[in-house]
């Protein structure tokens, strides 16, 4: 399967599952400062009843987005998982915002966008707040950017928003939103 088709069923074979909780727990024990309070435990707990949200990780693990717990949220539970790869996922580059972007593009169309890629996989595109509290935890889209949630007011004029981090800072920038470069994609967000 390419890196940038999603897997329509769903389901996960054992060898896919303990491959991908194998990931992630070297990833969570490598980068402890990401979630110093959460134990593996627990974390594991959540996933083995979760089977859906094991697929969305599944996926965001298989286009390039390295995801580890960044949170835990008390009220509701759960463990929030960001993206950590060091670059925007490079399995879902090269794409515009939103369906309605691709669908206004007359040619050169790229294969997909950040919004339906994300809604295909079970996850969010990460805020501009969210993104922001990623940057908290390390240095990403040194040399990339990622397409970020893009309020409404600006979409309707044909703009979408993406985020990046030079010179030790995050900047916020505007394109149209049927644009796509090679270097932007998009980072997601997953309540476990």
């Amino acid at each position: 399967m390419a890196v940038n088709e999603i897997n329509d069923s769903k389901e996960l074979s054992e060898e896919q599952r303990e491959s991908l909780l194998k990931a992630l727990k070297a990833r969570f024990e490598k980068n402890r400062n990401r979630h110093e309070e959460a134990e593996w435990a627990g974390v594991l707990a959540k996933l083995e009843a979760n089977a859906d949200k094991m697929w969305s990780l599944h996926e965001m693990e298989r286009t390039g987005g390295e995801p580890d717990v960044v949170g835990y949220d008390a009220a509701t539970g759960e463990y929030i998982f960001y993206d950590c790869s060091a670059e925007s996922p490079k399995g879902r580059r090269s794409i515009c915002y939103d369906h309605e972007a691709l669908e206004s593009r007359k040619e050169h169309k790229p294969k997909n966008s950040a919004v339906q890629m994300a809604a295909d996989m079970g996850i969010e595109l990460l805020t501009e707040e969210q993104y922001r509290e990623l940057q908290n935890l390390g240095g990403f889209d040194l040399k990339s950017s990622s397409w970020v949630v893009t309020p409404a007011n600006i979409r309707k004029l044909g703009g979408a928003i993406f985020c990046d981090r030079r010179f030790d800072t995050v900047f916020v920038y505007h394109n149209g939103a049927e644009s796509y470069y090679g270097a932007r994609g998009f980072r997601g967000s997953l309540r476990v």
